[in-house]
This record gives C-alpha cells, structure tokens and sequence, in this order.
C-alpha cells in the first residue's frame, strides 16, 4: 500500500460533471489498495471572479479580507468531491486548511507554509478514509486565513506529501506533462519522461507554468517525487526527480519565456557604496521580488541602475523608486513594461563551454537584440522586447532542442 497525494487544478473540477470523474478516478485508485490524500484547487475561473467582485467593493480591496473571500473557491470543490466519493460508495472527509492547521505566514495573498500538522489526516486515511483538502490556504498565528499566492495549490500538495512522507505527488492539470518548451508558441515542443528539481526551479521561476516555484522547492527540499500528468488520460507524465547521472547529457532540457516583466532603470545614480542597498531594501520590505540586475560601469561618478520586477508588482515598485530617485539624487527614472524573458535550462550547461554564445549568436541571427543577461551553472536568461519573445523561443528551441529523441 502506498500514501499518494494528488491535486487536481482549477480545470479538472470545473463542473460538476468534471468533479463525478475526478471522484471516479481517485475511487479507481482507492480500490486498488492505495491511502489518498486529494488537494483540490477552486473551479476554474472561480477566483479572478471572487477577485472581481472584491475591486468592485474597493478598488484597493483589504488584503486580509480578500483572503478569506477567495478562499472560499476551494471550500466549494472540496465540499464537492468529498460527496462526490461518498455518493459514489468511497468515504471522504473535507478539511480546509485551518481544519488541518495549515501554519503559515501574515503575508496576505503570497504567505508562506511553516508548518503542517498531519494528525487528523492520519486519523482519518487509518479510518478508510480518503482526505480531501482544500488547496492555497493556511492560517497564521492569529488564527487569520490565509493565501498562498497563484498556483499554491501546488504548494499546499507538495507541502503535504513532505509532512506525511507520502510516496509520490501527483500533479494533474490540463496538460499531459512537462515540455521542452510552450507546444503553444513552439510545435517542435515534446515532452521529457523525467526532468531534475533543479531543471523544474529553473523553469518555474523563467515562466513555465506547469508548476508554481514553491511546490518545486518544496519537493526538492524534501524529495518529494512528483508526476505531473494529465486529468483527462491515463498516460505517464513527467517525473519530477532528485539529479540522475545521465541528465547531464543532455545539454539544454527547456526553453521558456515570461511575459510577465516590467523593467525599471535608475539614471546616473551616484556611485556611491551603500546605494544599492538603499535603493533594494525598501522594495524587498515591500514583498516585491526582484529579477534581473545590471549597473553600468561608473562614469563620471555615476552609473545606471536596471532591474526587472514582475508586471503585477510595478506600479508599486515604480513608486518607491520614484521616491529614491529624488532621495539619491538620481537623474530620473526610464520604464519599459514591453519586455520579455526568454532562457535555456539544462543540467549540461554546467560542463559545456560556449552555450551562451551560441544563444547570443541564434537570436543575432533572427536580428533580435538583447536588453539584458543573467547566468547561473544551468540556466541563462536574456529580456528583449515582447513582440519577439515568440520567434526567440521557436529559433533557440531549433538551435538546442530541435526533434530530438525525449530524455
């Protein structure tokens, strides 16, 4: 007998008609001998339209109350499914995350797990019950309810496998699998068997949407094997797994893109120690994450300052940024919100030497030109501009990937 959770997004229990199969198929691998625990996302569509009816309300809604609004999606589908298995002759508790003790965090809307207490689900898979759990909330200390950003449904069924020291995770969605690149934008696209908790990082955090970054970092933290797979086949996916010796063989793994940039340039700030931290500190206070950094070299006693913050978070950073301008006594500040990242990932980056030439030298090519650069051992990113993200993609997929066998 194996203790499997499984998460089910926002598509796969769109309906009713969709949650009946949902509860068809955890029944199916109940009756095969397995413990379940099932995380569970709002239908699809349900929190834009509870985030909708909050700015209608307030057009800066209160960020606690938001919280407990759009928390109620999960309620729903999770009240759902766990009568769905029950009418269907397989037992099922609901709980929502304060029910389990999700422990988290006061940041509303983006917190963060600290801690799971596992009894009463324990309690009830030992009573033949399959546990149903509603996804992307927790509570912090005062007993508030809280969010975990988009996509922490992700995190709150990672999160769980570690605490229970579940066997696997499985991840369904609306897509079969993890791809070499978007089959959207890139057709040449196939999809890996098994992929790397570094690779997969990588690839959240440039823009690949099959994962949400922290249910990665959760799963490499505390190797948690997961399989991301599709809710409408019975096909395998793709195996998110601890580092295999022969991943490094294969040079570039993925190619991803993220639309969601905003640049932000300081001009002839003062080159002065201490500055940066100045001008990084309050933005970071602020929950903002900061992407892509590059300062020019001095001259002249000054230098420019460029970063890149995510789309949702600009008007905010813009803001305080504004502020250090005057502050600092910069000469002002340049904004571009036209911008893209695109990058390659690849465990064999980390012994091959000219990679990054050859991407720099593919998107010269198609006479793209590059805005910025960032490097680590198996990734590297360039930000260009947003009409030619998609052609970026497609030529440095040919130039790496190509039609390639799958790993």
């Amino acid at each position: 007998m194996s203790l499997i959770v499984q998460k089910y997004g926002g598509t796969s229990v769109a309906d009713v008609e969709r949650i009946r199969y949902v509860a068809r198929r955890v029944t199916a691998c109940r009756q095969r001998g397995d413990d379940l625990v099932v995380v569970v996302s709002a239908m699809a569509g349900e929190t834009n339209r509870l985030l909708a009816l909050a700015r209608d309300v307030a057009a800066d809604p209160d960020r606690r109350e938001s919280d407990v609004l759009v928390s109620t999606g999960e309620q729903v589908t999770t009240a759902l499914l766990a009568m769905a298995l029950t009418h269907g002759g397989c037992p099922a508790l609901s709980l929502l995350g304060h029910q389990v003790r999700i422990a988290t965090d006061s940041a509303f809307g983006k917190a963060r797990i600290r801690s799971i207490d596992d009894g009463r689900i324990r309690a009830a898979l030992a009573a033949g019950r399959v546990v149903v759990v509603a996804g992307f909330q927790g509570v912090d200390d005062d007993d508030n309810i809280t969010t975990l950003g988009r996509g922490g449904s992700d995190t709150s069924a990672v999160a769980l496998a570690a605490a229970l020291r579940a066997d696997s995770c499985e991840i369904y969605t609306d897509v079969d699998g993890v791809y070499t690149s978007d089959p959207r934008i890139c057709p040449q696209a196939r999809k890996l068997d098994r992929i790397s908790y570094d690779e997969m990082l990588e690839l959240a955090s440039l823009g690949a949407k099959v994962l949400q970054i922290r249910s990665v970092e959760f799963a490499k933290r505390y190797a948690v094997p997961v399989h991301v797979r599709s809710s409408f086949t019975d096909t395998p996916g793709t195996w998110v797994v601890e580092e295999e010796a022969s991943m490094e063989d294969i040079l570039v793994s993925g190619v991803t893109s993220d639309r969601d940039e905003a640049k932000i340039t300081l001009l002839r700030v003062p080159d002065q120690p201490g500055l940066a931290g100045r001008i990084f500190g309050p933005i970071a206070d602020a929950n903002i994450v900061v992407d892509m950094i590059i300062q020019n070299a001095s001259a002249e006693g000054t230098t420019d300052l460029t970063f890149t913050v995510p789309k949702a978070d600009f008007r905010q950073a813009m803001g305080l940024v504004e502020r250090l301008a005057r502050e600092i006594g910069a000469a002002g500040v340049r904004t571009d919100e036209s911008v893209a990242k695109v990058s390659i990932v690849g465990l064999g980056m980390r012994s091959h030497a000219g990679v990054a030439a050859k991407m720099f030298r593919t998107l010269a090519d198609v006479g793209i030109n590059i805005q910025m650069i960032a490097t680590s051992e198996i990734k590297t990113s360039v930000v260009v501009d947003a009409k030619f993200v998609e052609l970026a993609v497609r030529v440095l997929h040919d130039a790496f990937i190509g039609g390639a066998a799958s790993t």
